[in-house]
């Protein structure tokens, strides 16, 4: 029996989630859900009418959607020199998935290589067939979805998105370059340094090496960048312009047709984002650790000027739900629970272009999640998916 098959309503046979409090896209309000053939059928507030399944007076949102997440590759390599089989890391990561409130996610898999991974163009094609593979067996409880992060500074970035790109599973594009002094790592010195300590050699050799990597680099993001955004606008997908730094980085995915500012490492990529109406993604990590992990700008700043539409959990599955609730908790963000919900769950979804998903709403599939509260912590009690339990 599959995940999909177990406790599966049969037929027109009504599931009743009652005596909860249902987070809706504009208010809470104390009731019941009922739950047919997948779908929601009805919200309505008062005591339930007939027997169900009783939630105890604790929270009921809507399944989480998250558009980024790295995570899967952790699993693939759990140590830097140990490559784990994809199918079992598959099974792993959508354990920490589901068990972070998440029923629907976007894993994001790098498209090219970096001078610290040059793995990735060789695992590619095996973790997305391993998720094909473990998604129509029914071994998934999360809904899993490909984000391909395509790296422009690799030659070959532009062929394996082409070879990936029509895969049923692939459903977003991100396009980005790490590289020092650039975007996400502005600190050139920073990594002078790290390079003289690791290679031995003098800030002269350094600073000439590193001077012919970004002109190396410019040269092949000028070809490859134009051809992956060709190619997600052929195959009709989002595209997502990630860690957007400065005011070109905007005017560049404006006329490339980008809607998303994915990351952006400051206010004033941000401000210019939504001034030319881009939806801006932040990283519920840095929200919880209060700033960024490279020293970029904190999502909590940008979001007191109310310059985040989204929320996405980069590198830790569960805080997107850690997120929420501290963000509704804290008076500083002047966020209900309900808008620090649609932050996770209905605005990613319709970027995304799933509009059957992201709210606790008639008609919509119940993708749903039961959480409770310790001390503040919420955690997952139960989770649905089109309306079968899966956790």
């Amino acid at each position: 029996m599959t995940f999909a098959d177990r406790q599966a309503p049969t037929g027109s046979e009504l599931t009743i989630l009652k005596n909860a409090r249902l987070v809706l896209c504009d208010e809470i309000l104390s009731g019941h859900v009922s739950v047919a053939a997948g779908e929601i059928v009805s919200v309505d507030t008062g005591a339930a009418p007939q027997a169900g399944t009783d939630l105890d007076g604790d929270y009921l949102l809507p399944g989480l959607v998250d558009i980024h997440t790295d995570h899967f590759e952790k699993h693939v390599y759990p140590r830097s020199h140990v490559r784990w089989d994809p199918l079992r890391a598959a099974l792993a990561h959508d354990a920490q998935i589901i068990g972070g409130g998440v029923t629907t996610v976007f894993d994001s898999l790098c498209v090219g290589a970096t001078l610290n991974n040059p793995e990735r163009r060789e695992i590619l094609a095996p973790m997305i067939d391993a998720l094909e593979q473990a998604q129509a067996a029914g071994m998934l409880r999360s809904e899993h979805l490909v984000h391909l992060r395509c790296e422009i500074t690799d030659p070959e970035t532009a062929r394996l998105t082409e070879e990936n790109i029509a895969r049923p599973i692939v459903r977003m594009i991100s396009v980005m370059e790490h590289l020092p002094g650039r975007r996400q790592s502005r600190d050139i010195e920073g990594y002078i340094a790290r390079r003289m300590a690791d290679s031995g050699h003098s800030r002269a050799t350094v600073e000439r090496e590193t001077k012919k990597l970004l002109s190396l680099s410019d040269e092949i993001g000028n070809r490859i960048r134009p051809a992956v955004v060709a190619l997600a606008h052929q195959n009709m997908l989002p595209l997502l312009s990630h860690d957007d730094t400065e005011h070109v980085h905007i005017d560049e995915a404006i006329s490339e047709g980008i809607a998303v500012s994915e990351f952006p490492c400051t206010r004033e990529a941000a401000r210019k984002a939504r001034v030319h109406g881009m939806h801006v993604v932040g990283g519920a990590p840095n929200v919880l650790r209060g700033g960024s992990q490279s020293g970029n700008v904190a999502v909590c700043d940008l979001m007191a000027e109310g310059l985040v539409d989204i929320l996405a959990s980069d590198y830790v599955p569960r805080s997107l739900l850690d997120g929420v609730f501290l963000i509704a908790a804290d008076e500083t963000f002047r966020t209900d629970l309900p808008e620090a919900v649609r932050m996770v769950s209905k605005t990613p979804a319709e970027v995304a272009g799933l509009s059957d998903l992201g709210e606790i709403a008639a008609g919509k599939r119940a993708d749903l999640l039961h959480v409770g509260l310790h001390n503040g912590q919420p955690f997952v009690k139960q989770a649905w998916r089109a309306g079968q339990r899966v956790l």
